[in-house]
Parts: C-alpha cells; sequence; structure tokens
C-alpha cells in the first residue's frame, strides 16, 4: 500500500516555519547573541510585560512543561532575575515578577529584538512593510485564542502615552471625522496624568495581547470625593472581546477601593458602544449639552455612577 503524501496545505505551513525560524534566528543556542535561550527570552518577556502572573498562567499561556518552568524560574531567582511573593487568594501559587536587576538584563534584549525586526523591515519599502504586517495580522487573527481573556491588563509605562494620543486621535478620525483638535485634547489628558499621577488614586490600564496594544482606559481624581473615568479606547481588531466592559469595570473596583464615592465621565451621544457599556455598569445621564467641537456639531454627555 502507496504511503500518502502529506497534504499541500501542510507542507507549505512546514515550509513556511522553516523559513521563518531559519529568517529570525531562533535555531541559534542562544537567542539575539545573548546568554538565553529562546524558551528563557519568552518568559523575560511575559514577566516584563504582565502584572506578576503566577507560575501556573506562565504554565499555561506558554505551552511549557511545568518541571521545565519550574527549574527555569529556580535558574532565574537563584541569579537574582526575579522575585516570588505568595497569592493572598491561594497560599499555594505564588505571583513572579522580575527584580530591578532582571528588568535590567531583559532591557538590552527588548531592545536587541527591536534593532533586529527593524532592520528586517527596512530591506522592504513602505507598501510592502505595511502588506507584511496586516499578513501577520491575519495569521494572529486566524490562529489565536479567541475567547474572552485573550489579552491581559497592565499599568502603565513609557511610551504608552504616545500610543494613547496617537490611536484616538486616528480612530476618531477615521471613525467619526474628528480633526486634530480631539488629538490634542487627549495629548493635554495624558500629559496631565503623568504630570500629576497620585499612584494611590489614579490608575492607567492597558490591555496588550503578546505585546500588542489593544486598548486602554484612565480614571483620575476628580477631588476627595470624585473620580473621573476618561479615554476609553478598544481597537477594532479587539471588539468583541468584553474588553471594554472589563476596562470600566476595573475603574470601579479601583474606585471603590481608592474611597471615591462617586465616578463622572464626559463622552459624546455618537459613541453607541461606549455608552452602552456605561449604562451597563450603572452610570446614569446627569447632563447634555448641544456643542461644536473637533470640526463636528456634538451632544455632549454627563454621566455619574454613585458608590
Amino acid at each position: 500500500m502507496q504511503a500518502t503524501q502529506p497534504d499541500a496545505r501542510v507542507k507549505a505551513v512546514r515550509h513556511f516555519n522553516r523559513f521563518y525560524t531559519r529568517h529570525i534566528g531562533v535555531l541559534h543556542e542562544h537567542l539575539l547573541k545573548s546568554e538565553y535561550s529562546l524558551t528563557e527570552v519568552r518568559v523575560l518577556y511575559e514577566l516584563a510585560h504582565r502584572e506578576a502572573p503566577t507560575a501556573s498562567e506562565l504554565m499555561k499561556d506558554l505551552g511549557l512543561d511545568r518541571g521545565y518552568l519550574s527549574r527555569l524560574l529556580a535558574s532565574f531567582e537563584k541569579r537574582g532575575l526575579i522575585e516570588r511573593e505568595t497569592s493572598e487568594q491561594d497560599g499555594r501559587q505564588s505571583h513572579v515578577r522580575l527584580t530591578r536587576k532582571g528588568r535590567a538584563a531583559f532591557a538590552p534584549l527588548d531592545a536587541a529584538s527591536d534593532r533586529e525586526v527593524h532592520g528586517m523591515l527596512q530591506q522592504l519599502p513602505d507598501v510592502e512593510q505595511a502588506a507584511l504586517v496586516d499578513a501577520l495580522h491575519r495569521v494572529e487573527s486566524l490562529l489565536g485564542d479567541k475567547a474572552p481573556g485573550a489579552y491581559s491588563l497592565r499599568h502603565h509605562r513609557p511610551g504608552d502615552m504616545g500610543w494613547v494620543v496617537q490611536r484616538h486621535g486616528e480612530l476618531y478620525w477615521q471613525e467619526y471625522a474628528w480633526d486634530e483638535r480631539f488629538e490634542a485634547l487627549v495629548a493635554d489628558i495624558a500629559a496631565r496624568f503623568v504630570q500629576n499621577y497620585d499612584a494611590k488614586r489614579e490608575r492607567c490600564w492597558i490591555a496588550e495581547r503578546d505585546g500588542e496594544r489593544l486598548g486602554c482606559v484612565f480614571l483620575v481624581k476628580g477631588s476627595d470625593d470624585e473620580a473621573r473615568l476618561r479615554l476609553l479606547l478598544v481597537e477594532p481588531r479587539a471588539r468583541g472581546l468584553g474588553l471594554g466592559k472589563r476596562l470600566v469595570e476595573e475603574c470601579v473596583a479601583f474606585a471603590r477601593t481608592a474611597g471615591y464615592k462617586k465616578i463622572s465621565l464626559w463622552t459624546n451621544s455618537v459613541l453607541d458602544a461606549a455608552r452602552h457599556i456605561y449604562g451597563q455598569q450603572g452610570f446614569k445621564v446627569v447632563r447634555e449639552e448641544k456643542h461644536h467641537s473637533f470640526g463636528q456639531d456634538l451632544i455632549g454627555e454627563t454621566w455619574e455612577l454613585e458608590l
């Protein structure tokens, strides 16, 4: 009996895998000319971009064997790259985070990876770079985890505010034709948040998946008793995951913990998706006003939630 030939599609995928692993150098013993293996760099990346995950979460998300991950983390701990803290919710679990030494070790790896990818992209004209990025997004959307929760939330860090301003400017122009004056407003809000940041009573959450930002929201201090929810945004490719609802829930939970008595927000009547989320969370419209802003005639709305 003649052996069945592999399907042409299987051949194509395997051919691409061989091409790409050779192209980015993951077959080398140490990644990015460092002392670390691919798996070690991948774990360091997760720890640098997530808010103290548990070892079980790392094992599940990275598909690693429990024993192998345990030995790897033990090696990191011995070298002073990580520290562990017992979970308050489950004493059998521990949260893992990078130490200052760990972040210092990861920073050059992160920079080297950026340089390597930048060099690869620079070999292509702008049109082909855009086509490549679109193709990668398509592959991720087809093969990725589409279930709710296929993202993580973290607090802001350098570089995030520029992204917040840029994506608000781009998306609101594309979807609502709001001009650059809206982008200027967002830039002012983000700048004042950074300059006056009170970690005990204010937060910015960034949602991401595999290092790619998917959304954001801010909770800022209005007064001792009132917090303000600002700059809720969800990328189009992440809509339908329940991300907007999750971001607003985080704001409400933190506001209660911080001792606020009320949350207020300002939005516009054309932003139906956001308004639906606010209504679901118990916010009520307390004031409406017509205005002309960002090149459009709009109806502004003030919403409030008593805590």
